[in-house]
């Protein structure tokens, strides 16, 4: 049983290819990993695996440092293989000499058409290591017919086992496996030698990924014993679907990172949703990514399909912004040039479904503003008994005493018309916390019907 357990301080790593921009999906694993690391004290690296150099674009790579930071999660190390082939290329001539990358010379044709024979006759659809069989002279004579090798990789045949972090106990048996090709026959690579070469040159001590690498973790495990390098902890959490049970897509522009933030949706609201789904801690709103760190526990992480509803992130989303505290969300409020106080956020965030509502009530404080009065009579006499400033937190309650004993009008008689003439709304923040804000000068001129 592969169980490693490393003594340094945990290293994870996030490896997206940047071609296309990341969904709620691909959030999950970087969460998963850049909040382990958070909480064990240890750091979280961004590593492109960009070596398809024909799909790799320069501005998916940006979109992912964005979306990152857009979530809180900023990598302490970031890395590109395009920039690091050489290691590759060194690592395959060391597989090469001990014998376990070997050519084939096979077409896609004709791999296709052996793996419907042996469909066909019963038998298991994989590579049936024919190239193994080939003699000098015929590898030299299918290169002179224009023929470039591939190169796999010579798995044992034996089970791999190791201890998950999330699914207990795990085994794979690799004779039931195709040995994996990790050269083309142009000579680049695929995921699977850069991935581990890149693990074990930067000391990655967790890999934290989704359920569908498990059969990857066991080969890739015996290429890290191939190469003699020391074995990271991994971990495969269940992944995210939708409702209705279907797979994520980076062509599911809606759920794209990109797309929620442009509709207005907080990080914290994401990172909550992407993280807690699919486990036995209940979704929630939470002020800070330590506090997530907090409540992540890969012990509760179910292996049962992590299922979402998108449209819980709304309803999260402004349960978030009703409990975000002030010095979280001060320099957002500069960004949109409204009011900065503390006073003003306190004021108005139980009342926010986006953020961007908050410019409604910064117009309501500041004006001006076109009041609505119901009844101009009703509204000189509340006028008439507004008290003097200073105002703060008790001027509601002895103002609106004072206009109910004036005018005899009680509960939603009294109440609405004075929120329509000093707000021009029929509902918002409660008017307590509101009336110090707007100022005894802008009220008196609203109560006149006057914009202010």
């Amino acid at each position: 049983m592969t169980s490693p357990a490393p003594s340094r301080p945990p290293l994870l790593r996030f490896a997206p290819s940047p071609t296309g921009y990341l969904h709620i999906g691909n959030a999950r694993s970087a969460l998963f990993n850049g909040l382990y690391a958070r909480r064990h004290g240890g750091r979280f690296m961004l590593r492109y695996d960009d070596t398809d150099l024909a799909r790799s674009k320069p501005e998916y790579a940006a979109a992912i440092a964005e979306d990152l930071a857009w979530l809180g999660i900023m990598p302490d190390l970031v890395i590109s293989q395009s920039q690091r082939l050489s290691l590759y290329d060194a690592a395959a001539e060391d597989l090469r000499a001990a014998g376990r990358l070997y050519p084939c010379y096979e077409t896609a044709d004709e791999l296709d058409r052996r793996r419907k024979r042996q469909l066909a006759r019963g038998l298991p659809p994989i590579y049936d290591r024919a190239a193994l069989k080939l003699t000098a002279e015929d590898r030299a004579k299918l290169e002179a017919e224009g023929r470039r090798p591939h190169w796999r990789f010579l798995l044992e045949p034996r089970v791999v086992a190791w201890t998950d972090l999330i699914r207990g106990d795990a085994h794979v048996d690799c004779a039931s496996l195709s040995d994996q090709v990790l050269v083309r026959e142009d000579g680049t690579y695929l995921y699977h030698l850069p991935s581990v070469v890149d693990d074990a040159a930067t000391g990655v001590t967790h890999i934290i990924r989704g359920e569908d690498h498990v059969t990857n973790t066991a080969v890739h495990i015996q290429i890290f014993q191939a190469l003699g390098a020391a074995l990271p902890a991994f971990g495969h959490h269940n992944l995210l679907t939708t409702a209705s049970g279907e797979g994520l897509s980076k062509r599911l522009g809606h759920l794209s990172l990109r797309g929620l933030r442009e509709a207005g949706v907080e990080p914290l609201a994401v990172a909550a949703l992407a993280t807690l789904t699919g486990s036995s801690d209940a979704v929630r709103p939470v002020a800070s990514l330590d506090e997530l760190a907090g409540l992540v526990d890969l012990a509760h992480v179910s292996r049962a399909p992590a299922k979402f509803d998108e449209h819980d992130l709304d309803t999260l989303s402004a349960r978030t912004l009703h409990q975000l505290p002030y010095d979280a969300v001060a320099f957002r409020l500069a960004e949109m040039g409204v009011d900065t106080s503390e006073r003003f956020w306190l004021a108005i965030r139980g009342n926010l479904g986006k953020l961007d509502e908050a410019r409604l009530w910064d117009d309501v404080v500041r004006g001006p503003i076109r009041p609505v009065i119901a009844d101009a009579d009703f509204a000189a006499i509340a006028a008439s008994v507004l008290p003097p400033e200073p105002f703060d937190a008790t001027t509601w309650k002895s103002w609106t005493g004072a206009v109910a004993a004036a005018t005899g009008a009680k509960g939603k008689a009294l109440f609405m018309p004075l929120r329509q003439a000093l707000t021009a709304q029929d509902h918002g923040p409660e008017l307590a916390a509101l009336l110090p804000l707007i100022g005894r000068d802008k009220a008196l001129r609203r109560l006149r019907g006057e914009s202010a």
